[in-house]
């Protein structure tokens, strides 16, 4: 300490003589530099993070041992509990209150009478004196053990308290744990209890292993980048959202952290930022989650359900990060190492607790085993006629030398002490063969517990499956194993600016109400602008943003879309050659100007257009009259041009000056029908290619769904569209394929078969009565199918049925006809009887393919036009009308010829 201080004293010396420096700086040394570490290493250790070994942070091991210091398997006050607690935790009541009404609400330790609140509603628990509580019964089991326990003083010395309870289980895997300590902080998320139990049987079995959480508020998630719960990961949580009706939504389950009134409040939240648009929000929470979301009319529920999703508190992301108190020091692992060593931990103590146990029963043989030869040798009578303690003690230790050959340790005092005290009256009703009967018990009980001990792991395998046995019901997984899509937020937000352009000052903007309107928009949205000097500019939108003069074209940007197709032809510089290009736009930097031409100076716009849907017009080209010029008109159709980057030049259109270009018609478009796919897992139609594939679709195609409960539509493939749990059919809809279908009438209390064509386009429809008890039994799309039906009745032979030969195809709303009033046990498909397709017609239309057109090279028929070696001289004029004369002539003749030959 005089070191650093005379340290110090010639630092100060130093900087107060130099005339450079105006300010001092003092070092902080002693306690006080001591101080913040050992705080830090005191709320760390002994406050946030929970201990590897019983998964119990100080305040929750204090106030499980004070529950088993009070129970007698009634109820108590948690006030009562509570008090009790601050024996052994130097803080106040509220953080005993909070900390054991958290731990019950996780419905594992804690058996709870009274108002605990409630997780789903974030309600808060009644006063601690009001509410009563009493420990599990599985607590009881796995948790206490004083022989296992290792004991300290608590923070006053007056009483003992548990260093970790014995717990022999993964409980702080099944309660999960957060906590914000000084410098560092823990997020463990909880997971299923019967899936850590049989993540352990694994482990001890030594095969592989993976755990994911589950939250009792249930709900929807995506665990793809849990990253075994270290730092870095990151979990995608859900709310269970579904179609009440086309005007309702209804959210069932809520996502992990979040409480039915926050998620509420971001609901409304995001109303009134106009991003979703809802009539009315109704909370009928009770037990279970049920808030309805009312909508106003022309809302799609689909596009909400996404909305909802991307803008509120019905998804959020959770980053986990396990650390841990190991050897006295916070320690960051995976939840996978957890689970390893909390099994490890259970191991031994089982192990410790046989070892107990057996020590137990060796004690107790090994006394019975002396008392039984200390009363059937009469050893007692030896002592009559001793007068002194050391010489009863002497005697009968020379009595039972002669029968102690085959106990397993030496005879101490001790054990001499305890046959002295013996009582008169067991020895006269001692029954030597009960006394074997019961050493006998004991060898078989020593030999069990050993057999235990050479089979630890085994024995560790069934201490497992036991508990699953007897506590795993009713603990079956709550959250949803999903994969997400991703939601574009700009293709889900709720349109309600408008977008607005001053083309003559250049302006863009929702505030600009007195100029040209563009489209709807929301201010997430992106725009793109198109200006007549061949540039281009995404700008995010705003009330008023210059652009610049020059505005050609403006619409709302669409990241990633290849559909739609921008046709352009540019004069290059001043005096340069014409081109023309096809391009799409799908990635930009935001803000930043893209040249669209060839970068010469004086580069114009001579014509643009955007289609959609890749389509390619047909234009007329017009030259102005200068010089040599003979062809000063003729047609380009964009069809005979590939799409290519926004960075490309472009084809030569001509070299010379264009006058004008003229629309002529609308051409089809250039893009191939659109494969769809339907990925089962995230249960989203796509084309990414993920799933199955339904087939590739036209503006014109639709989608067959068919639902168990007997609803069937045909709809336009959305891939923002969604799909109930019940659905049995999804494929593309192809009009005159018939649909079978075997069904139970509640009404009729019979089965009936039925083939029918769907007749109304875009609406849903029932093809089965409405009555209760109404069931589908299966269903099918194939030309000719063939169905087994197996009956109830054992003694009911099988029957075969061809629905092509046993019904008629009839309307939608037939009842069909009757298969029989007997129960059916199954119903099986067989192999359909064959049928060969029609072809499919297709237009013959040109689709882009991947070709490769060399750059500045135009199409023959217009480079024919254009070069010097195809102009027509009068003598080639000349002979095109002299053929053309002979043509005609020789037709003239034929057909005279006819004539003639008609009139005989």
């Amino acid at each position: 300490m005089s070191e650093d201080n005379n340290n110090y004293e010639r630092e100060e010396e130093a900087l107060s003589s130099s005339p450079e420096n105006t300010e001092t700086i003092t070092k902080v040394t002693g306690m006080y530099k001591e101080w913040f570490l050992d705080y830090a290493s005191y709320v760390i250790l002994e406050r946030a993070v929970p201990s590897i070994e019983d998964g119990l942070k100080p305040v929750q091991r204090r106030i499980m041992h004070s529950m088993k210091d009070l129970d007698d398997g009634r109820y108590n006050k948690v006030a009562n509990i509570v008090g009790h607690t601050m024996q052994y935790h130097p803080h106040g009541d509220a953080s005993i209150a909070d900390a054991m009404v958290q731990m019950g609400q996780k419905e594992l330790l804690i058996d709870m009478q009274g108002n605990w609140g409630n997780i789903l509603t974030g309600d808060r628990a009644a006063a601690s004196r009001y509410i009563e509580a009493r420990l599990s019964k599985f607590a009881l089991d796995v948790v206490f053990n004083p022989k296992t326990t290792e004991w300290q003083l608590s923070y006053d010395g007056r009483k003992k308290e548990p260093v970790n309870l014995p717990v022999k289980f993964p409980l702080l895997l099944a309660q999960g744990a957060e906590g914000i300590a000084v410098g560092l902080s823990t997020k463990i998320l909880p997971h299923n209890f019967n899936e850590l139990i049989e993540a352990s049987v694994k482990y001890l079995k030594g095969k592989s292993f993976t755990i994911v959480p589950d939250f009792l508020t249930g709900g929807i998630a995506d665990f793809t980048n849990y990253n075994d719960g270290k730092r870095g990961g990151k979990v995608r949580v859900r709310a269970k959202i579904s179609q009440l009706d086309k005007k309702t939504l209804v959210i069932t389950e809520i996502p992990f952290g979040t409480t039915t009134t926050s998620l509420i409040d971001s609901v409304l939240k995001a109303n009134d930022k106009g991003k979703i648009k809802i009539k009315r929000i109704e909370d009928n929470t009770a037990a279970s989650v049920e808030i309805l979301v009312h909508l106003p009319p022309n809302v799609s529920p689909d596009k909400t359900i996404d909305a909802l999703y991307a803008f509120t508190n019905c998804e959020n992301s959770i980053s986990p990060l396990c650390c841990i108190i190991e050897d006295n020091k916070p320690v960051f692992i995976g939840v996978s190492e957890m689970l390893k060593k909390s099994t490890d931990f259970t191991v031994a103590l089982l192990k410790k607790e046989l070892e107990i146990r057996l020590n137990e029963l060796e004690e107790q043989w090994h006394f019975s085993s002396l008392e039984r030869i200390f009363i059937e040798n009469r050893i007692y009578r030896d002592i009559e006629e001793v007068e002194t303690w050391e010489g009863v003690i002497e005697a009968i230790d020379n009595g039972l030398k002669p029968h102690t050959k085959h106990l397993k340790r030496a005879v101490t005092e001790e054990d001499i002490i305890r046959l002295t005290e013996i009582r008169i009256k067991k020895i006269s009703k001692f029954d030597i063969d009960k006394a074997k009967q019961f050493i006998e018990s004991l060898e078989d009980q020593i030999a069990e517990l050993k057999n235990y001990l050479n089979n630890l792991i085994a024995f560790a395998i069934n201490y497992f499956k036991n508990l699953k046995e007897k506590y795993g019901k009713g603990k079956d997984r709550k959250t949803e194993i999903r994969i997400f899509d991703d939601i574009v937020a700009t293709k889900v937000v709720m349109r309600n600016a408008k977008l607005y352009v001053n083309r003559e000052e250049g302006f863009i903007g929702t505030s600009l109400k007195k100029n040209e309107y563009i489209s709807d928009c929301a201010d997430i949205d992106d725009v793109i602008v198109f200006k007549d000097n061949g540039t281009m500019i995404v700008t995010k939108v705003a009330s008023k943003t210059f652009v610049g003069k020059g505005i050609n074209h403006i619409a709302i940007f669409k990241k990633k879309d290849k559909r739609t197709v921008y046709n352009m032809i540019y004069k290059d510089g001043a005096k340069g050659p014409s081109y023309m290009k096809r391009f799409n736009v799908t990635s930009i930097t935001r803000d930043k100007e893209y040249d669209l031409t060839n970068g010469n100076k004086g580069s114009k716009v001579l014509y643009f257009s955007a289609n959609p849907n890749g389509e390619a017009e047909v234009i007329t080209i017009l030259l102005r009259a200068v010089g040599s010029i003979k062809k000063l008109k003729w047609d380009i159709d964009f069809a005979d041009l590939a799409i290519k980057s926004r960075s490309a030049r472009g084809n030569q259109v001509t070299k010379y000056a264009i006058k004008k270009i003229e629309f002529k018609s609308a051409g089809v478009s250039t893009l191939r029908p659109r494969k769809i796919w339907f990925d089962d897992t995230v249960q989203r139609l796509n084309v990414d290619g993920r799933g199955e594939l339904l087939g590739e679709f036209r503006a014109e195609d639709r989608i067959l769904i068919a639902m168990q409960s007997g609803k069937i539509k045909v709809a336009i493939p959305d891939l923002t569209m969604h799909f109930d749990s019940d659905m049995i059919v999804l494929e593309k809809w192809t009009p005159k394929k018939p649909i079978s279908a075997i069904y139970f009438d509640g009404n009729k209390e019979r089965y009936y078969v039925k083939r029918f064509l769907i007749e109304a386009i875009d609406k849903e429809d029932t093809f089965i009565s409405d009555h209760v008890k109404s069931k589908l039994e299966i269903i099918t799309t194939d030309y000719r199918p063939i169905a087994e039906i197996i009956f109830s009745k054992r003694s009911l032979e099988k029957l075969e049925v061809n629905f092509e030969e046993f019904i008629a195809i009839k309307g939608i709303k037939a009842l069909g006809n009757q298969l029989t009033n007997e129960k059916i046990k199954t119903v099986n498909l067989l192999e359909s009887l064959p049928f060969e397709e029609p072809e499919e017609h297709i237009e013959n239309i040109n689709v882009e393919e991947e070709e490769v057109v060399q750059e500045g090279v135009l199409p023959i028929e217009i480079e024919k036009k254009e070069s010097k070696e195809f102009e027509e001289t009068k003598e080639d004029k000349a002979k095109k009308a002299l053929n053309r004369a002979l043509q005609k002539k020789k037709k003239n003749t034929s057909d005279d010829e006819d004539s003639q030959t008609a009139l005989f």
